[in-house]
Protein backbone atom coordinates (compact mmCIF):
# COMPACT_ATOMS: atom_id res chain seq x y z
CA UNK A 1 0.00 0.00 0.00
CA UNK A 2 1.56 3.34 -1.00
CA UNK A 3 1.95 6.01 1.70
CA UNK A 4 0.96 9.67 1.56
CA UNK A 5 1.24 12.54 4.01
CA UNK A 6 -1.27 15.34 3.46
CA UNK A 7 0.24 18.64 4.61
CA UNK A 8 -2.65 20.96 5.36
CA UNK A 9 -5.15 18.18 6.00
CA UNK A 10 -8.37 19.69 7.31
CA UNK A 11 -11.40 18.59 9.29
CA UNK A 12 -13.48 20.87 7.05
CA UNK A 13 -14.90 18.57 4.35
CA UNK A 14 -15.18 21.50 1.90
CA UNK A 15 -11.41 22.08 1.92
CA UNK A 16 -9.10 20.37 -0.52
CA UNK A 17 -6.84 19.19 2.31
CA UNK A 18 -9.78 17.09 3.52
CA UNK A 19 -10.81 15.97 0.03
CA UNK A 20 -7.26 14.74 -0.51
CA UNK A 21 -7.37 12.59 2.63
CA UNK A 22 -10.61 11.00 1.43
CA UNK A 23 -9.47 10.62 -2.20
CA UNK A 24 -6.15 8.99 -1.35
CA UNK A 25 -7.83 6.63 1.13
CA UNK A 26 -10.47 5.69 -1.44
CA UNK A 27 -7.70 5.00 -3.98
CA UNK A 28 -5.98 2.60 -1.57
CA UNK A 29 -3.26 4.76 -0.05
CA UNK A 30 -2.14 4.64 3.58
CA UNK A 31 -2.91 8.23 4.63
CA UNK A 32 -1.14 10.35 7.24
CA UNK A 33 -3.00 13.66 7.70
CA UNK A 34 -0.75 16.47 9.00
CA UNK A 35 -2.52 19.14 11.04
CA UNK A 36 -1.17 20.48 14.35
CA UNK A 37 -4.70 21.38 15.52
CA UNK A 38 -6.44 18.03 14.94
CA UNK A 39 -6.26 14.63 16.62
CA UNK A 40 -8.21 12.86 13.87
CA UNK A 41 -9.31 13.62 10.32
CA UNK A 42 -11.79 11.41 8.46
CA UNK A 43 -11.11 8.53 10.85
CA UNK A 44 -7.33 8.73 10.50
CA UNK A 45 -5.01 9.75 13.32
CA UNK A 46 -3.70 13.23 12.53
CA UNK A 47 -0.07 14.14 13.17
CA UNK A 48 1.21 17.49 14.36
CA UNK A 49 4.14 17.42 11.93
CA UNK A 50 5.86 15.26 9.36
CA UNK A 51 8.42 14.34 12.04
CA UNK A 52 5.72 12.36 13.88
CA UNK A 53 4.73 10.15 10.93
CA UNK A 54 5.63 6.55 11.88
CA UNK A 55 7.19 5.45 8.58
CA UNK A 56 10.78 5.75 7.38
CA UNK A 57 10.03 7.25 4.00
CA UNK A 58 6.88 8.31 2.22
CA UNK A 59 5.83 7.58 -1.33
CA UNK A 60 4.11 10.94 -1.60
CA UNK A 61 3.79 14.20 0.26
CA UNK A 62 0.94 16.34 -1.03
CA UNK A 63 0.83 19.99 0.02
CA UNK A 64 -2.31 22.07 0.67
CA UNK A 65 -0.67 25.00 2.44
CA UNK A 66 0.19 28.55 1.37
CA UNK A 67 3.68 28.67 -0.17
CA UNK A 68 5.04 30.87 2.62
CA UNK A 69 4.25 28.05 5.07
CA UNK A 70 5.30 25.25 2.73
CA UNK A 71 8.76 26.74 2.30
CA UNK A 72 9.33 26.55 6.06
CA UNK A 73 8.63 22.80 5.96
CA UNK A 74 11.15 21.85 3.27
CA UNK A 75 13.69 20.44 5.73
CA UNK A 76 11.01 18.19 7.22
CA UNK A 77 9.95 17.14 3.72
CA UNK A 78 13.53 16.25 2.77
CA UNK A 79 13.89 14.19 5.97
CA UNK A 80 10.94 12.01 4.87
CA UNK A 81 12.73 11.01 1.66
CA UNK A 82 9.56 11.19 -0.43
CA UNK A 83 9.41 9.66 -3.90
CA UNK A 84 7.36 12.68 -4.96
CA UNK A 85 6.15 16.01 -3.58
CA UNK A 86 2.91 17.37 -5.00
CA UNK A 87 2.37 21.12 -4.84
CA UNK A 88 -1.34 21.46 -5.43
CA UNK A 89 -2.78 24.60 -7.05
CA UNK A 90 -2.21 27.59 -4.77
CA UNK A 91 0.56 25.95 -2.73
CA UNK A 92 3.39 26.81 -5.12
CA UNK A 93 5.46 29.95 -5.59
CA UNK A 94 8.68 30.79 -7.42
CA UNK A 95 10.55 30.98 -4.10
CA UNK A 96 9.24 27.60 -2.96
CA UNK A 97 9.99 25.93 -6.29
CA UNK A 98 13.51 27.37 -6.34
CA UNK A 99 14.22 26.22 -2.78
CA UNK A 100 12.81 22.75 -3.49
CA UNK A 101 14.95 22.46 -6.62
CA UNK A 102 18.10 23.32 -4.62
CA UNK A 103 17.19 20.47 -2.26
CA UNK A 104 16.67 18.12 -5.23
CA UNK A 105 13.08 17.39 -4.19
CA UNK A 106 10.99 15.53 -6.80
CA UNK A 107 8.30 18.21 -7.16
CA UNK A 108 5.15 17.89 -9.25
CA UNK A 109 2.92 20.95 -9.63
CA UNK A 110 -0.55 19.52 -10.17
CA UNK A 111 -3.59 18.21 -8.31
CA UNK A 112 -2.78 14.97 -6.51
CA UNK A 113 -6.48 14.11 -6.22
CA UNK A 114 -6.77 14.01 -10.01
CA UNK A 115 -3.59 11.93 -10.14
CA UNK A 116 -5.23 9.12 -8.12
CA UNK A 117 -7.99 9.03 -10.74
CA UNK A 118 -10.65 10.96 -8.87
CA UNK A 119 -12.19 14.40 -9.14
CA UNK A 120 -12.24 16.87 -6.24
CA UNK A 121 -15.89 17.54 -7.20
CA UNK A 122 -16.75 13.99 -6.03
CA UNK A 123 -15.99 15.03 -2.47
CA UNK A 124 -18.38 17.94 -1.97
Amino acid sequence: MPTVAVLGASRDRAKYGNKSVRAHARAGWEVFPINPQAAEIEGFRAYRSLREVPVRSLDRITVYLPPEIGITLLDDIVACQPREVWLNPGSESEALLSAAEKLALPVICACSIVDVGLSPAMFS
